[in-house]
């Protein structure tokens, strides 16, 4: 069983739409996954909720009991994909989804509020051996320069960027509101197409 923590330390920046469609993409590739939303707000288990029956599983989890609750996950329902979903703001639980994640990724907007709040994350990460990649997220049409910007940024900063990145679509919206992902409001648009990629290359760096 591989596990996803999906960090950061600014609100807004696409942390639930990223695991959602991480761990909807996994289950659609025949690897059950189950989302760990560690957000007091709950934002993924209002999504699973809305969901129903359909997988994946969404299960809710205070940081500190997330070791207990990925072991469960483990011992239960043939899960082989973990995605933590972890709130802003708050140190604790962002390292204890580092601690236990085999990858973790970083979801930011290609701005200069969102890429400063890099720097905390950067730090956490610093000696946990971790492998970490900025997700750059929302990213607006033709924004080559503010790509080249961004990965520079997080560079300077010492963390790698993930070459896909999620553009500022529609889809990932309207699909969330729905209990959804954007593969399944239209398989064929760029919003679906970028989450396929994403966990195509997610799956390489899990081995």
């Amino acid at each position: 069983m591989s596990v996803i923590a999906i960090v950061s330390q600014k609100g807004g920046s696409g942390k639930t739409t990223l695991a959602l469609h991480l761990a909807a993409s996994s289950t659609q590739g025949k690897l059950p996954a189950c989302i760990i939303d560690t957000d007091p707000q709950a934002t993924a288990a209002a999504w699973g909720d809305w969901r129903g029956d359909f997988l994946p599983i969404v299960v809710t989890s205070p940081p500190a009991r997330l070791g207990k609750t990925i072991e469960r996950a483990r011992k239960q329902d043939d899960v082989e994909i973990v995605v933590i979903d972890t709130p802003p703001h708050a140190e604790a639980a962002m390292r204890e989804a580092i601690k236990a994640a085999d990858l973790v990724l970083i979801p930011s907007r290609p701005r200069a509020f969102d890429l400063h709040a890099l720097e905390g994350v950067a730090d956490m990460l610093q000696h946990s051996g971790k492998p970490a990649f900025v997700v750059l997220n929302a990213v607006p049409s033709g924004a080559t320069r503010q790509i080249a910007e961004a990965t520079e940024a997080a560079k300077q900063l010492g963390l790698e960027v993930c070459p896909v990145t999620f553009g500022e679509r529609a889809d990932f919206h309207k699909s969330s509101a729905k209990g959804e992902v954007a593969a399944e409001i239209d398989s064929g648009g760029k919003a679906a197409k970028e989450a396929k990629k994403l966990w195509k290359w997610v799956k390489k760096q899990l081995g």
